[in-house]
């Protein structure tokens, strides 16, 4: 059932549309990720659902319009990049949010002592909130969000201010939360790796516009256009010419070089865009690329190590980027100047129209 529905959602500002969305909807028990780089619009937009800054457009609640801002907040909580905490101690701060809504002292108590246990916070209750570190601070902020027992969960950027660690712990932590909660969330967030960790679905907000909707995965391994398919990782976007296609295989060119795909051309464009994600690129130093269709000489152009990976961009005949993990990259001794094999599967490449495509 829908939880919560955004029509014609637009904000404003000197004149201008700085956010708008056509439809968005919330399921019960879903999460939403709104996902874009910085300043695409995503905590403008949550802002505007959350009923906290003005917007034209209609929402509904239900099926049913809001006309009570008040009433409607009442079922919601928010959570910001930074901890907003009083000068009191944790319990008091896990506590607020109850004791506005009246809930009684004994009751707080029960429902404050499950949300910081929940999130790991339980020995902390007598602290005071300015001794707490900014993780710390986080999860009591998050704590006093899910005690009030909100039918709908905004978070913005929670993790945004914290190191590696803390921030790869807290999302363990709160996606096992959100899987055990019938609600729903609002997640705004520029990391692909946590909207994959915690989305069932993904809106990809690029300057101002929701411009894909769509389960997590399939926005990652569908995107709708070249920008959104660059910022979900999608670093190889490729002109195609479509050679041959049936139902089952269609066969293209690739600056000469033949590439078979597991894919109708969209709308039978011949001159569709071809994206392969650099994930799916498989480097091997021989000629053995197993059950692989497309098999290319390449040439190693440079190396860059990104965290746990190092990105391989490869001279393929076109330009081509591939993802391989540090010991890989390590015991095949990878380097500009060495040839390899990269070889990627039929099924892993995804075809855009051309003609319909936003400039990069």
């Amino acid at each position: 059932m829908t939880l919560l529905e955004a029509e014609g959602l637009a904000v404003e500002r000197a004149g201008r549309t700085v956010v708008g969305v056509d439809r968005l909807a919330l399921g019960e028990g879903e999460t939403l990720v709104l996902l874009g780089p910085n300043g695409a619009g995503k905590t403008t937009l949550l802002l505007a659902l959350a009923s906290l800054l003005p917007a034209r457009g209609t929402l509904r609640w239900r099926g049913e319009p809001i006309t009570s801002g008040l009433a409607y907040r009442r079922r919601i909580a928010v959570v910001f990049q930074r901890p907003l905490l009083l000068d009191r101690s944790v319990q008091e701060n896990a506590e607020l949010g109850l004791a506005l809504r009246g809930v009684g002292r004994a009751e707080r108590a029960r429902r404050v002592r499950e949300a910081l246990g929940a999130l790991g916070v339980a020995h902390l209750a007598s602290r005071h909130a300015r001794h707490l570190s900014g993780g710390e601070a986080q999860r009591v902020s998050i704590a006093r969000a899910i005690a009030v027992d909100p039918e709908v969960l905004f978070l913005d950027e929670p993790f945004g201010g914290l190191d590696a660690p803390t921030r790869e712990a807290l999302t363990a932590d709160l996606a096992r939360i959100l899987r055990g909660r019938a609600a729903g969330t609002v997640l705004v967030t520029h990391d692909r790796d946590e909207a994959l960790s915690l989305g069932d679905r993904v809106a990809v907000i690029i300057r101002g516009s929701v411009r894909q909707d769509d389960r997590a995965d399939t926005v990652f391994a569908m995107p709708a256009d070249p920008e959104v398919a660059a910022f979900v990782g999608v670093d190889n976007v490729l002109p195609a010419h479509v050679i041959a296609s049936t139902e089952d295989l269609t066969v293209l060119s690739v600056a000469g070089c033949t590439i078979e795909v597991a894919a109708v051309p969209p709308g039978g464009d011949d001159f569709p865009l071809l994206c392969v994600r650099p994930d799916d690129i498989v480097l091997t130093l021989g000629e053995d690329t197993g059950s692989a269709r497309n098999a290319l000489p390449s040439t190693v152009v440079r190396c860059e190590p990104i965290g746990r990976r190092v990105r391989v961009i490869l001279d393929s005949g076109f330009p081509l980027v591939a993802h391989v993990t540090v010991t890989s990259a390590r015991e095949m001794g990878l380097a500009p100047g060495q040839e390899v094999t990269a070889s990627f599967k039929a099924t892993v490449p995804h075809l855009l129209p051309r003609h319909r495509a936003r400039p990069v």
